[in-house]
């Protein structure tokens, strides 16, 4: 994309643009994918690293939000792939991350339902972070996880049901 605007484009302008767009969008979907929020903020920093590198190359071929997502989403597989990681408890409370006012919609069934996404397998709980969380399309969300988006029309489906299980779950033990 900035490829395509010619030489009277600042990458760095560009680049400012898009930390101050999407930081926080970026930041929400790595905590809740890392459950730290100090490994969350890493991510988000390495994410801006990748995508600053990337930028002049950017064609455009997607948006800039399924692109930076992509990024985020891999820094953060990437993350929980190392040993250090997998060998610290990195759970956080959707309250722990700060917010912006606009942006904390927490109460105590959201959060139930943030919990319960996080125990999801993986490529249910990509799904609805970007769908729900990020506000994404499913062809978007398809872009962004590199599949098509029928598969990701069937994830949802299947993450929803299994979401209706656990929280049923959950209901039935404080009842």
């Amino acid at each position: 994309m900035i490829a395509e605007l010619g030489p009277s484009c600042n990458v760095e302008e560009e680049f400012s643009r898009l930390v101050s767009q999407y930081q926080w969008q970026l930041l929400h979907m790595c905590a809740m994918y890392l459950h730290d929020s100090a490994a969350a903020e890493d991510a988000v920093q390495e994410t801006f690293l990748k995508a600053y590198r990337a930028l002049p190359q950017f064609r455009g071929e997607c948006s800039e939000k399924t692109w930076l997502m992509r990024i985020a989403m891999n820094t953060c597989r990437d993350m929980t792939r190392s040993a250090w990681f997998r060998h610290n408890d990195r759970r956080i409370t959707p309250e722990e991350l700060q917010l912006p006012v606009q942006q904390n919609f927490f109460d105590d069934q959201r959060e139930e339902l943030a919990q319960a996404i996080m125990k999801l397998p993986r490529k249910y709980k990509d799904a609805l972070l970007l769908y729900y969380y990020q506000d994404m399309t499913q062809d978007e969300v398809a872009q962004a996880l590199n599949t098509s988006p029928s598969s990701i029309s069937k994830r949802l489906k299947h993450a929803r049901e299994k979401l209706r299980i656990l929280l049923e779950r959950g209901q039935n033990r404080e009842g």
